[in-house]
């Protein structure tokens, strides 16, 4: 029930959001935004979604192989094109992601596990992103980088605090010890391991850039012209605030967030908002082969077919 309210929560916070921005920019970049997608910039959206795709199934591989829980390239790919795709048409934003990692843990024999395994490579994810917005938000200029380093010094102190917490965790049976425990060994089993985080880290970093690069396409696409040096250190700062669990289907703080990067660059808050409506449009096309896994999904559970673990797609 708790978990329920929270989503709920979570979901009216994004749409208040979404609202909030409408009534100030007005329904026009709304509009504005979808008619920038024609045939051309769609067909470049899918091309860049099969890199962000394959790269986030490969760091999900070597997360899960970490923690017992293998899957194959080709099987996580599919899995992930198909959260990804109910991810963009479902509240919250990371339901999808719930959905491949209950599958995949129920083929894998360890739901808990296979959960486990996804919640850590998107956290590895995010953070590599916010690492590179950092290092691109020092380097370039924009409206947050007198900020910047007072994030910096938040986030450290943060990170510190919770290294400290985990080092030190005693060994008890209450719930909160054997949840820190677990933390602390997957982080150094799963994301620290000498042959595992380089791939890991790479996979985040061509990540990053191709969501990066769909939003700059976007930006082109409304008819946005300043430069990439100029659009770089918005795109990211839009995408950490995409992030963020509070998002109806992932729209919410990406458009807040655009219409105020936007407007303090001197782009306008209408450009901005646009330039989120265009990018939530091109992911959600570039994501519909998922609707082909979820089929799949659908006739490999209804009708089982050997060899092949139910609730899994049969060519993946």
């Amino acid at each position: 029930m708790r978990a329920l309210v929270g989503s709920t929560w979570r979901w009216l916070g994004g749409a208040l959001i979404l609202v909030l921005v409408v009534r100030e920019v007005g329904s026009g970049p709304v509009l504005d935004g979808l008619r920038a997608l024609d045939v051309g910039v769609l067909l470049l959206g899918a091309a860049l979604a099969v890199v962000t795709t394959v790269a986030s199934a490969w760091r999900w591989t070597l997360v899960a192989r970490e923690l017992d829980v293998a899957i194959t390239l080709p099987r996580a790919v599919a899995s992930c094109y198909r959260a990804q795709l109910l991810n963009t048409v479902l509240p919250g934003g990371v339901l999808g992601d719930v959905h491949r990692g209950v599958v995949h843990g129920r083929s894998a024999g360890s739901t808990s596990r296979a959960l486990r395994a996804v919640g850590w490579e998107r956290f590895a994810g995010q953070v590599v992103q916010a690492v590179l917005a950092a290092l691109v938000l020092v380097a370039l200029p924009s409206p947050v980088r007198p900020v910047v380093p007072w994030l910096l010094g938040a986030a450290a102190v943060l990170a510190a605090c919770a290294v400290v917490a985990l080092r030190r965790t005693p060994h008890r049976d209450a719930w909160w010890s054997r949840a820190a425990r677990t933390v602390r060994d997957d982080v150094r089993l799963a994301l620290l391991v000498r042959r595992s985080w380089p791939g890991i880290v790479l996979a985040s970093v061509a990540t990053a850039a191709g969501y990066a690069a769909t939003l700059v396409l976007a930006a082109r696409g409304v008819g946005v012209s300043a430069s990439v040096v100029t659009l770089l250190p918005l795109a990211l700062v839009v995408l950490v605030a995409a992030g963020l669990p509070l998002n109806l289907a992932g729209w919410g703080p990406r458009e807040g967030m655009a219409a105020w990067a936007f407007g303090a660059a001197g782009l306008g808050a209408s450009a901005g908002m646009a330039t989120a409506v265009a990018y939530g449009a091109i992911v959600l096309v570039a994501n519909l082969p998922g609707l082909v896994v979820l089929a799949a999904t659908r006739r490999t559970t209804s009708v089982p077919v050997t060899g092949v673990p139910a609730g899994e797609p049969a060519h993946a």
